[in-house]
């Protein structure tokens, strides 16, 4: 399998972990609430910078032991599968995103730092690599294929939640709304999962 067949996967994957809740699109849309979108954005771009140097960073740290045992590789592709099915169940079940806290916007570099704090992004960041990298394959290439992907639809997904924050009271007024949203991510993180195994 090449980088090419995993792609249309990886993009599914990368867009619906980036636009389902999680601490950092609540911050977003509490930032955005508060602050109005243009003060996010130093925000959004430290997210979105700063998970894709974490993955590579991840990533490069996992090459070693992934060339020395594909056993391994495989495990963690079915842990990381496992956890996302579960990610998949609570957002599907998920609330509202938090009220704005008043809190000025967090900026660039504490937003690019957040990232190795953030629990949700160390299990996406641990999830993808084996996932969405080939065992024996150039470990290099498959990383920033998956920093590259993670780069391109972050500041998309984190501008929809932007947008929520600002129009709160007008998107999410109805439970059934946000039910139909929530299903919807959860389900497109499950097909992206299921693709990866096909």
């Amino acid at each position: 399998m090449s980088g090419m067949d995993v792609l249309p996967a990886l993009l599914a994957f990368a867009f619906a972990s980036s636009v389902t809740p999680g601490p950092n699109v609540i911050m977003v849309a509490a930032s955005a609430a508060n602050h109005g979108v243009r003060a996010t954005l130093p925000h959004m771009l430290g997210i979105t910078f700063g998970f894709p140097a974490m993955i590579v960073l991840v990533g490069l740290g996992l090459a070693g032991p992934f060339a020395m045992s594909p056993t391994l590789h495989l495990v963690l592709k079915w842990i990381g599968s496992a956890w996302l099915l579960w990610l998949a169940w609570k957002i599907a079940r998920a609330g509202a995103p938090g009220e704005g806290t008043g809190k000025p916007p967090l900026g660039f570099l504490g937003a690019a730092a957040f990232q190795w704090v953030n629990p949700k992004a160390w299990m996406l960041a641990l999830a993808a690599i084996p996932a969405f990298s080939r065992p024996g394959g150039d470990v290099l290439a498959d990383t920033l294929m998956i920093a590259a992907a993670f780069l391109a639809v972050s500041l998309p997904a984190l501008a929809v939640w932007a947008v929520v924050g600002r129009g709160a009271a007008y998107l999410l007024d109805s439970p059934a709304r946000l039910r139909a949203f929530n299903v919807t991510m959860a389900l497109l993180l499950v097909a992206s999962i299921v693709l990866v195994f096909i």
